[in-house]
């Protein structure tokens, strides 16, 4: 079967293919872990694991997105600042 109508490209299955392994590593992770201790973080509201790797994804996909409007084609810098902003997401939402 060929995905050729779906115009398939390599980053764009490597995309897909990220987000499946980070869910797949929360639900391990849940499995291993349960619960996960939800917090109070910077925003002032109770969040778990997956509310941070939502917001994380969320944020990420604004970053790309401005970056493409204000910084051009070449998203290696956006993804460099995606995985910071993630990291701080995690430490400290």
């Amino acid at each position: 079967m060929t995905l050729s109508w779906m115009a398939w490209t390599g980053p764009t299955a490597l995309f897909f293919i990220t987000i499946f392994a980070l869910l797949a590593a929360m639900a391990v992770w849940e499995y291993f872990a349960p619960g996960g201790n939800p917090r109070v973080g910077l925003l002032r509201f109770e969040t778990t694991r997956g509310d941070r790797l939502f917001l994380s994804l969320l944020g990420s996909a604004f970053i790309h997105l401005a970056w493409l409007g204000f910084g051009g084609p070449s998203l290696w810098w956006a993804l460099a600042l995606s995985v910071v902003y993630a990291i701080g997401v995690f430490r400290f939402v």
